[in-house]
Parts: structure tokens; C-alpha cells; sequence
């Protein structure tokens, strides 16, 4: 049931002139020009064309989709080029293949440098060269309307909304977009959503199109109320939470704003009209709701590390003309609001740059340097420079930021390196001394010294069978942690100790004998936070505040950010300290199998909990310290093998022995 077409192909004098070749795809006519792999060629995995007889004629080779080509995963049928193309010539230039393809990583702190017009910036101050900006477009003035709303600007402080109409969804995106998109690690998708990926990886601004005909009156960006959730592209329903950003119109929310947009206003083939949506969105607010909703995607990576307050207009003029060029559009309205603030100016002494590197830079550098990476520097009588930073920097806040700048391109290799001098008479502390004598210890009794991560979890001590009551499940919670399973400080060692022995016992080790020397976190007494249970979780918005704190520590709310242009003071190094949970040195170790070996010398002998006691006993010796031992019992020891390790005044230190059987089948460890 399948039409199957025999072609005359012209592929030129050179080539042979027309040759017959059998397709099965329709999305060409006549007179299109296409990609046509001739016998001999051989294609991605191997794939050899060959002349062959099929359906009663000689398919004289092949014409190619962008999947056979390796291109792209998916196809709507073969490539067709534009008339431009010459008849015969090689493909790879009309494809876009003859184009160097950098492969880059960019730092958290450069955000402007995640589109193509960021890299051509960076490139430009290397070269010396003028800047052609690809985004130096703008919106017409006129066909103004009120679409756009704000309700919160602490989520957003612009927002942008042009009304397209006349579109036709279902046309092709040009073949060099696909291709752009393809080498830059996106899937081509439909020619509204192209145009607007494209856009973004253009400029680095993310926007959204959604179908206009599926919303209701405005475009709102607001928090998320109690009780409401999305559908998103993805197809999963996402509870939302009041902390969240969102785009909504009259009835619900359409989208997680800066993220991902929602299935209710998704544009498909029959879209005939959009909105289109370009927002700078708070950075933070993006940042909190991607990892709360595990969902990151290129919108949000780039506004979670700062998108250009200023580029909104320019993109969506950008992705305007696109959508008329390609796609047929129309633009039948304009609607903005804009509650952006102006930057500030920096001080910056002229002779900064010069005492932070070291060696003599001088004041027309450092102008020259700070106008190449956009800044506006105004000069001043007293010395300093009144420097306002770009609007795609901004992470340009503080001195300390304009001076890496300008060291950064004065040229790193320029700065003289030299080693500070060694302090006579000066030596290891004790608290070294003894942290070497411990470690040295442990490895001559055969242990291997690893480094686990500080941070637990309900579940690790859950594992560990501790009470509800157990002072180790006081712990520091994280505000922002690496992950959510593991989200809070340890209070003891055992969880990554065990853990280690349990991959190493995982990938066919039989024994397993390691130790760790590291800090655990505790609130302790005189600490500002006192605990009755459960973790402490201080509020992201400020720093807590030690009582009884004088100085400029002691504010009732704000955060608290000591100044980088001189040490801090007495007073407000003690209050950060006194804002820090205590974090004392511990050691531990574990030890599984084989204790003695098998050999020569007779048969070999599995750890029991008197050799970890033992171990106690030898570290105990070469510490100097005197250590006596008594019977203990506490969790997560086995009740009838557990030994308990005091000073003299009876201060508890330690303890040693063999792990309950509960504990052991929670972590899948061996019995014993």
C-alpha cells in the first residue's frame, strides 16, 4: 500500500546526468533539489550504495534523510536544499558539514557565554575585533496591548508578549536551522519550536510560544498557589509548590516559567496563531524550582546563572522575523512590562587591579579592559573609577569582580608567581602531629585510609537503628544539597564508612579493611542554635544571628556579608563562628573478612570485634593516651559485643565491636 516513486535525478555531467533512482518518501517534488548518495558511497554504520534492481527498475543510488546521513535521529522524509545549491557539487558545504564544531564548558559564573553571540563577544575582546551583535534588532512602537501582567517582581521584572497570527505550523524549518540545531545538541522539532531553541542558543535568551487560541485573555507571571499543578511538555503532572514560578493566564497555570512549558498550551500543527513569551526571570527562583521539581533543561540552565535584562526585545524581534519569514506570521500585538532597575555604579580605586595582582598595571589598561567586556567606566579626580557593569554580566557586583576581570585579560601569564617564605622555627601543629601519628597507625596495622562525603540522610540513620532520641540525629541541614536523599551534615562517620565497604565488597572484594579521619557537624553547647530534635534547616533569606553579638553582626535580619576590601574584625570573625555548628575531628574504621590471610605459616582468620578493639588499643599506645575500656552497649552495636573507650576522667570517646544483625541486612552487609 505504499507509493513508490522512480525518480530522474540530475546530478550532473559530471556524475552522469540523470540517473533513475527509486524512493519511497513524498515530501519532494519537482524541480527540488536534494542529497543524493550515488553508488559507492557509504554511509554512517556502514551502509554501502550500490546500483539495484527494485519494484521493475534500476534505483541508480540513493536519496538521503537526515537520519541516514547521521544527522539528526528523526525525519520527516529526504533533505531538500534551497534553489541556491549547485547541480554536482559536493553536499558537506550545503549541509552545513564543512563548519568547525567547538566543544566547549562553561563555567557557572558566565552565563552569557551559554549562546553563540556570548562566544562571539569573548572571541571579539581576544581578537581586537568589532562585535556584529546578531541580536541588534528591534520591535515597532506601535500595536501596543495589555497581554503581559506581573504579579511578583521578586520571579520576574520584565516581561515581553508579541501576538503572532497567519502561521502555518505545519511548514518545514530551513535545512541550516535543523543543521544549527543538530551540531548544537538539539533535536529539530516543528519551525515555531525551532525557531525558538535557535533563538535562544543565537543569543542566549530562552522563549516560549504558546498557542494563543488555548489561552485565556493574559500572560501572567505569578507564584504558585497552594493545591495547583502543571501537565508539562514532558508529560508529567508536577505538583506545584508556593515558592514556584509560573506563567498563567485567567484560569491555571500554562507553564514553569523559565523551565519548562505546560501541555495545555503546547503549539502543534494546527497552531495558526501563538504568543510569544520572552521574560528575565529571578535567577534564584529558577535555580530553587529546577532542583525541586528535578527538571533541568537549556532554559533554565541559562537563567539559573543570569540571562541579559536587556535582551528580551531583541530576541523575540529576532524570533519575529524568523516566524514571518518561514513560517507566514503576522504580528498583531505588542505587550510589556518592565520593572527592571537600573545598575548601580561600582567604585573602583585605579590602582585596585595593580595591589591584588601584584604587578604594575596601568590605569589606561584597566579602562581599556574593563570598556572591552562591556562596562561603562566613568573617570574621577580621586582615583576611583565609577564602573557600571553590562547587562549580561551579572555577575559583575563587587570590585573584586571588575579587578579578576581586568587581571583576566592583562593576561594571567603576565602575573609573577612567586612562593611565599617559609616562617623559621614554625613546624607542624599538634593537632597535625597527632592526626599523622593516627593515620601512620592504621595503615602499618594494614587499614586504607578513604575520604567519604560529609553528608546523611534519614535513611543512613534509620540503617543504623538509632533512636528518636539519639543526639546523632541532631544534625545541620543543608539548604541547598547536593542531593535530596542526603540532605543534611553527618554526626557520624559510620554511613560513609559503610557505604564504602559495601561498593568495594559489591565489585568482588572478599575483605575490607578501611579508616577515615575527617569532622563531623554538631550544634553544641553555646551555640546560637539550641536543639530540643530533628535537623536544623537555617532560613535562606539571612544568616542566623548569635545573641548577645555586638558589631555589625548584630542585625535583627539580613544577610550577613562581612566586606572583601580589608580582613575582617575581631567581632565579626567571632560571630561567624559562633553562627557555625562545631565540627570536631573523629576517626573511624571498618573492617570485614579476611583479618589474617592463609599462608605458610597456617590458616587465615576473619575480623571479629576483638580485633577492631585491638586496633583501639594500638592507636590508643602510639597516641599516648590512656585509654581505659569497659563493656558498652549502644546502637549500632550488637548489644553482648560492643566495648566502650573512656578517659580517665570518664569521658566517653569511642566505641568499638561488631555492627548489630539488623544493621547489617538493612546495608546488605556480611553477617558478622
Amino acid at each position: 500500500g505504499k507509493t513508490i516513486r522512480w525518480c530522474q535525478v540530475n546530478v550532473g555531467e559530471a556524475h552522469g546526468g540523470v540517473r533513475g533512482i527509486v524512493c519511497g518518501a513524498s515530501n519532494f517534488a519537482v524541480n527540488d533539489f536534494v542529497v543524493a548518495a550515488l553508488p559507492g558511497t557509504i554511509l554512517p554504520g556502514g551502509f554501502e550504495i550500490a546500483a539495484r534492481k527494485t519494484y521493475g527498475h534500476v534505483s541508480d543510488g540513493m536519496l538521503c534523510s537526515s537520519r541516514e546521513l547521521g544527522l539528526g535521529e528523526e525525519s520527516d522524509g529526504i533533505i531538500t536544499l534551497d534553489a541556491a545549491a549547485e547541480i554536482g557539487s559536493d553536499a558537506l558545504s550545503a549541509l552545513g558539514g564543512g563548519e568547525t564544531v567547538f566543544d566547549l564548558a562553561v563555567t557557572p559564573d558566565r552565563g552569557y557565554c551559554f549562546s553563540l553571540r556570548g562566544i562571539a563577544r569573548e572571541l571579539a575582546i581576544s581578537y581586537e575585533t568589532a562585535l556584529k551583535d546578531p541580536a541588534a534588532k528591534s520591535l515597532p512602537e506601535s500595536l501596543q496591548a495589555d497581554r503581559a501582567v506581573i504579579d511578583d517582581t521578586t520571579a520576574a521584572d520584565h516581561l515581553l508578549v508579541l501576538e503572532v497570527e497567519g502561521l502555518d505550523a505545519s511548514a518545514p524549518s530551513p535545512e541550516w536551522m535543523r543543521q544549527r540545531l543538530t551540531h548544537l545538541g538539539m533535536r529539530p522539532i516543528s519551525l515555531i519550536v525551532d525557531i525558538t531553541n535557535y533563538v535562544m542558543l543565537l543569543t542566549g535568551q530562552p522563549l516560549h510560544a504558546f498557542d494563543r487560541d488555548k489561552v485565556k485573555e493574559t500572560l501572567m507571571v505569578r507564584r504558585a498557589r497552594s493545591g495547583e499543578s502543571l501537565v508539562t511538555l514532558d508529560g508529567v503532572t508536577r505538583s506545584l509548590e508556593v515558592g514556584d514560578v509560573v506563567i498563567a493566564d485567567a484560569a491555571a497555570p500554562l507553564a514553569l516559567a523559565g523551565t519548562m512549558g505546560g501541555a495545555s498550551s503546547e503549539v502543534d500543527q494546527a497552531t495558526t496563531a501563538v504568543l510569544l513569551e520572552a521574560a528575565h526571570f529571578d535567577a534564584v527562583a529558577i535555580a530553587r524550582q529546577s532542583r525541586r521539581h528535578k527538571l533541568s533543561t537549556e532554559a533554565s540552565r541559562r537563567f539559573e546563572r543570569g540571562v541579559d535584562s536587556a535582551l528580551q526585545e531583541a530576541a523575540a524581534a529576532l524570533a519575529l522575523d524568523l516566524l514571518v519569514e518561514h513560517g507566514g506570521g503576522r504580528l498583531v500585538s505588542i505587550s510589556q512590562i518592565d520593572a527592571r532597575q537600573e545598575k548601580p555604579a561600582i567604585d573602583l580605586p585605579v590602582d585596585r587591579a595593580s595591589q591584588v595582582a601584584g604587578v604594575e598595571i596601568a590605569a589606561d589598561v584597566v579602562v581599556k579592559a574593563l570598556t572591552a567586556v562591556g562596562c561603562s567606566v566613568a573617570g574621577a579626580s580621586d582615583g576611583v573609577l565609577k564602573v557600571v557593569p553590562p547587562s549580561w554580566r551579572p555577575d559583575l557586583s563587587d570590585p573584586a569582580d571588575l579587578v579578576e576581570e581586568v587581571v583576566r585579560l592583562f593576561g594571567y601569564d603576565a602575573v609573577p608567581s612567586r612562593l611565599p617564605r617559609l616562617p623559621s622555627g614554625r613546624g607542624l601543629t599538634s593537632s597535625q602531629r597527632l592526626r599523622r601519628v593516627a593515620s601512620s597507625t592504621l595503615a602499618d596495622v594494614g587499614l586504607t585510609e578513604v575520604l567519604a562525603y560529609p553528608f546523611i540522610g534519614p535513611a543512613d540513620l534509620d540503617a543504623l537503628g538509632l533512636a528518636a532520641d539519639d543526639p546523632r540525629r541532631q544534625c545541620v541541614a543543608l539548604a541547598n544539597p547536593l542531593s535530596e536523599e542526603q540532605p543534611w551534615m553527618r554526626t557520624t562517620m559510620l554511613p560513609g564508612l559503610l557505604s564504602i565497604t559495601s561498593r568495594n565488597l559489591g565489585r568482588g572484594a572478599e575483605s575490607v579493611g578501611v579508616f577515615e579521619i575527617g569532622a563531623v557537624s554538631h550544634w553544641g553547647a553555646g551555640k546560637a542554635q539550641a536543639l530540643a530534635s530533628g535537623p536544623v534547616r537555617p532560613s535562606v533569606a539571612s544568616r542566623p544571628t548569635p545573641d548577645g553579638l555586638t558589631g555589625p553582626l548584630a542585625r535583627a535580619s539580613g544577610p550577613v556579608r562581612p566586606s572583601v576590601a580589608s580582613r575582617p574584625t575581631p567581632v565579626e570573625i567571632a560571630g561567624l563562628d559562633e553562627m557555625l555548628p562545631s565540627q570536631a575531628v573523629h576517626l573511624a574504621a571498618v573492617l570485614t573478612g579476611q583479618w589474617e590471610n592463609q599462608g605458610w605459616w597456617g590458616d587465615g582468620r576473619v575480623a571479629t570485634w576483638a580485633d577492631a578493639v585491638e586496633v583501639v588499643r594500638v592507636l590508643a599506645r602510639a597516641l599516648r593516651s590512656d585509654v581505659h575500656i569497659s563493656t558498652g552497649s549502644t546502637r549500632p552495636w550488637h548489644p553482648g559485643r560492643c566495648a566502650e573507650f573512656a578517659l580517665s576522667d570518664g569521658t566517653v570517646i569511642g566505641h568499638a565491636g561488631e555492627l548489630h544483625p539488623r544493621v547489617c541486612d538493612a546495608l546488605a552487609l556480611p553477617a558478622r
